[in-house]
């Protein structure tokens, strides 16, 4: 399948940040995807399953990759940025791109904040997909789904782990399928790398720690799905989400991957 990629652009959002950007197709629907974590768009071009998952979602119509604040070729953060200024990038992207409304897909912590871009600018908001999201990242007495600090070690990483440990580590938690596969963990290790320095690493985990929108599940008014691997780590935590979107269509789609592009794409 050909679609029409534009050069990589940049936009100023909430706070001075520059968000690196990018267009791919030109279908009368416009679709936002939310990377997770560190995960930069650009080099996705280079793995054939990310390739391959942006050229589906761009034969949809006008899919807009971006890279988050403190992630790949966007700036570094200074400080600590909430969840609602990150969140801003996705407006700022979409007035650059002259996108009066969308589809927001995200993925992991791109599903919160989608989320709440739902729920803030349901004007915007055409519908919102999660994959492999989740409300709150970490665990609470209200919330014993969440992650626990010792799970998390690697997710601030020294600078002798940032590299193939780190991608050993991703794709055992996020991709098992490849997780084994020397050729699919020297990319990683690649494409990791080149999402964030060490530092800018141990930033988003701080910053991600702060997630928490289940405030905002409720207030959701637009068609949602929610979707989520059968084995796969944040199942409980879509589960979580979807039981609270008010009318959010729910699918479990067998396999153990969370990252949608590792496994069967279909």
């Amino acid at each position: 399948m050909f679609v029409s990629v534009e050069t990589i652009r940049y936009v100023e959002s909430v706070g001075g940040y520059s968000i690196a950007y990018q267009v791919v197709g030109d279908g009368p629907l416009d679709i936002v995807f939310v990377h997770g974590w560190i995960c930069p768009f650009q080099p996705g071009w280079e793995w054939p399953a990310i390739a391959s998952f942006y050229r589906r979602l761009a034969g949809m119509g006008r899919l807009i990759l971006f890279d988050k604040r403190g992630t790949g070729l966007s700036d570094r953060v200074l400080g600590i940025a909430s969840l609602e200024e990150r969140m801003d990038d996705v407006r700022a992207v979409m007035d650059a791109v002259g996108s009066e409304r969308a589809a927001v897909i995200g993925v992991s912590e791109g599903g919160p904040m989608c989320t709440l871009f739902a729920a803030t600018h349901p004007e915007r908001c055409l519908a919102l997909v999660t994959l492999g999201a989740y409300a709150r990242r970490n665990w609470a007495p209200d919330y014993p789904i969440g992650r626990r600090p010792e799970q998390d070690d690697w997710l601030r990483p020294t600078p002798e782990q940032w590299g193939t440990y780190a991608a050993r580590r991703f794709l055992a938690e996020r991709a098992p399928s490849v997780a084994d596969d020397p050729r699919a963990i020297e990319w990683y290790a690649s494409y990791l790398v080149r999402g964030a320095s060490p530092a800018a690493v141990a930033a988003i985990t701080d910053m991600n720690d702060e997630i928490d929108v289940r405030h905002a599940l409720g207030s959701v008014r637009v068609p949602t799905l929610v979707m989520y691997r059968e084995q796969e780590y944040l199942r409980a935590a879509s589960e979580y989400m979807g039981e609270r979107i008010p009318g959010a269509r729910m699918v479990a789609v067998p396999g153990a991957d969370h990252l949608p592009w590792e496994g069967d794409q279909e």
